[in-house]
């Protein structure tokens, strides 16, 4: 069965900035790489922080109009460092959100959604930088064929793992959508059965339709004394 890890989608060829990189350089870097995000690396590409469209945008927005006036409330310097951050290291966001590369693709997601971001870094266990995952890399599984997942299903699943008989289980796939049908001899086999096949790369949604010989999840119930 495959089992997709943050390393096999992140981005490795990763686009970053040193602390000392300018304001206008990490909007040019942005730009050209069509980036909302960079990562800020110390000499060693240890992760320090992350700097973001938003993160630029906070800055910008304290600053004057074309005709010298003020688009906002201005607080102090002192409390923000803005409009006076110019450089990555005052920008950024730190300490920065990371995944690790062993990471599944729910695990990352959830802490996606958890923190309101569209993009982590990915370090290793030194803390250095080795790739950045963003939400579209999350959803690459989900354009596999549903050939490809017919496929998974029947031979590293069914015949592979739980070692059923070939037509024990019939699967379907339709976009992304599986429907299993068939017949096993004990009903606590079906929920193992599900949830191995709802965890392939790709599955939407999952339905079932399996008989079984014996139920062996009936509970017994103790007559009262």
């Amino acid at each position: 069965m495959e089992h997709r890890a943050v390393s096999e989608v992140m981005t490795h060829n990763v686009v970053t900035a040193a602390p000392a990189t300018p304001f206008k350089d990490i909007a040019r870097l942005l730009a050209e790489h069509d980036v909302s995000a960079v990562p800020v690396v110390d000499k060693d590409r240890r992760l320090l922080g992350v700097v973001s469209e938003a993160d630029l945008l906070r800055a910008t927005a304290e600053l004057p109009d074309l005709e010298g006036r003020w688009a906002g409330v201005r607080l102090p310097s002192q409390g923000r460092g803005v409009p006076d951050a110019e450089t990555a290291a005052e920008l950024m966001t730190t300490p920065a959100v990371a995944a690790h590369p062993s990471w599944n693709l729910a695990e990352t997601a959830r802490t996606m959604h958890r923190k309101g971001v569209k993009r982590l870094p990915v370090t290793d266990e030194t803390g250095r930088l080795v790739g950045i995952v963003s939400r579209s890399d999350l959803l690459r599984p989900f354009l596999r064929s549903d050939t490809a997942i017919l496929d998974e299903i029947e031979h590293d699943v069914l015949a592979g793992t739980l070692r059923l008989a070939p037509d024990t289980i019939r699967v379907a796939v339709d976009d992304g959508v599986v429907t299993l049908t068939g017949s096993v001899d004990e009903r606590a086999d079906i929920p193992v059965i599900v949830r191995l096949c709802r965890s392939v790369d790709g599955v939407v949604a999952l339905h079932e339709s399996i008989d079984y010989t014996y139920d062996n999840l009936a509970l017994d119930v103790e007559p009262p004394r």
